[in-house]
């Protein structure tokens, strides 16, 4: 796929993954359409494209909510014309063991933007996307893949998230449609930290040894960027995770051990 002159949708593109895949596509030409709540880091992230080549409007958008992401798309419409690829991006995690957490309503907040904001968004876009025979990218996570112990929420939404594109993947054989799912695992961005905590607030700080096990975000972005060119239809990134998915098959209980040592937290935590 050619992103020169094209129009891609990012939501979550205020910071992290979102924000550097945008430039990556700034830097070949395409349109962007930023989404996000902060208006302030869209803003940033646009000058940043038109910096690199690209042109790009910002939509402040919370996904988990159905009209702001018809509003994203209709102003993504009104200003380009078209839209030949929607990347689903926007995201918040959690950190917490199950029985400690004290307010759950954190579990519907993570399904509303991590599983929900994607459906809405690809059902205002997806008439478009068809028209312009265009692709759809799903960021999940290898959460979305096995369990991952203190993260029941964000690894649900992800399993949810997974779920519905390899399904609608399907329905839209023929169609000229692409589906891509994206399955990072642990990358240097902000998301751990302002990761919610038992009581539905922020952590402030990674409870994870961030120095070890971590892709940088650079690298993931090219791993992201060159998938899309391809129209991939599946991403699970580093080989060991792709082994440890095998693994799961015919070892599960092992595969838990060595997830719980890769998950391993900061002493205290």
């Amino acid at each position: 796929m050619d992103f020169a002159g094209k129009t891609v949708i990012i939501t979550g593109a205020s910071a992290g993954i979102g924000q550097e895949l945008a430039v990556s596509l700034a830097k070949q030409g395409a349109r962007l359409v930023l989404a996000a709540r902060s208006v302030a880091a869209l803003q940033d992230t646009a000058k940043r494209c038109e910096a690199a080549g690209g042109k790009a409007i910002a939509v402040a958008t919370d996904v988990a909510d159905p009209a702001a992401c018809e509003h994203l798309i209709n102003e993504a419409l009104a200003a380009f014309g078209t839209i030949d690829c929607l990347v689903n991006n926007a995201g918040i995690s959690m950190v917490v063991p199950f029985e400690q957490i004290t307010d759950l309503t954190m579990f519907e907040r993570l399904m509303r933007v991590n599983y929900l904001g994607a459906v809405y968004c690809t059902r205002y876009a997806l008439p478009h996307l068809k028209a312009s025979k265009g692709l759809l990218v799903a960021v999940s996570s290898l959460t979305g893949k096995t369990g991952v112990p203190n993260r029941t929420g964000y690894s649900a939404s992800k399993h949810a998230m997974q779920g519905f594109f390899d399904s609608l993947r399907l329905e839209l054989i023929g169609s000229g449609v692409d589906v891509l799912v994206v399955s990072p695992g642990f990358v240097a961005t902000d998301i751990r930290a302002s990761a919610l905590g038992g009581d539905g607030k922020p952590v402030g700080e990674s409870p994870r040894d961030e120095s070890e096990d971590t892709m940088s975000v650079d690298e993931c972005v090219g791993i992201i960027f060159r998938a899309m060119v391809r129209r991939d239809r599946e991403v699970v990134m580093t080989a060991r995770a792709r082994f440890g998915l095998w693994l799961k098959l015919i070892a599960p209980s092992l595969v838990d051990r060595i997830t719980l040592r890769t998950a391993r937290l900061k002493p205290g935590s």
